[in-house]
């Protein structure tokens, strides 16, 4: 059985915060995503205690919230790395060294893609274009952008990350935006109100 938000596993700003995104909707389960994106912040992966507060919030079951989170690449039902870094192999990456660059990170964090270090740092990963092809090769960590990698510039970007020295461009993996949301569609509370009232008058058989 579910556990009651706000009395276990997710902190009390979370579940405040997670609210406050349920508000932004006409129903919970609208926020599921932005939800499990918001708990993701908290451990860096959801896991089953958070996926089980996330069920609760929203109004669904434990097994809807992990059949939609495992849906998506950028949610973690498996504990990953404080850093995941996704290394691009897609073609213009690869024609500028990509598999080169890969095959050194893999010697370089002693991992191979597809794991995490054993010291539970870095996780690695292949992955198909990220976007960035102009600036080839490219990876991303924690889904912020690093184009133009070389061997050199990736052993100082790990020594960085390991020095704790670059926290204000790359925070620790699940935390996906740093800009608290203040609103939802920008429309007014008293249009949302109304047009609230309406549907659920219609849906009961009033006027």
């Amino acid at each position: 059985m579910s556990s009651a938000p706000g009395s276990g596993h997710l902190s009390a700003d979370i579940v405040t915060r997670a609210r406050e995104l349920i508000g932004l909707y006409p129903h919970p389960r609208s926020a599921l995503i932005p939800i499990c994106h918001l708990a993701q912040e908290q451990d860096g992966w959801l896991s089953p205690e958070a996926i089980d507060e996330i069920a609760a919030l929203v109004g669904l079951t434990p097994a809807e919230v992990l059949g939609t989170a495992s849906f998506y690449e950028m949610l973690h039902t498996e504990p990953v790395g404080t850093y995941v870094i996704s290394v691009c192999t897609n073609i213009a990456c690869m024609l500028r060294g990509a598999y080169e660059l890969l095959d050194h990170i893999q010697d370089t964090l002693d991992v191979r893609a597809g794991a995490t270090t054993a010291d539970g740092m870095f996780t690695l990963e292949e992955a198909e274009c990220i976007a960035d092809c102009g600036r080839a090769p490219c990876l991303a960590v924690n889904h912020r952008f690093v184009g133009d990698v070389t061997p050199q510039s990736f052993d100082s970007l790990v020594d960085g990350l390991r020095a704790g020295t670059m926290s204000d461009d790359i925070p620790r993996h699940g935390t996906l935006v740093r800009v608290r949301r203040q609103g939802g569609l920008r429309v007014d509370d008293a249009t949302i109100r109304a047009e609230r009232e309406t549907a659920a008058a219609k849906a009961t058989g009033g006027a």
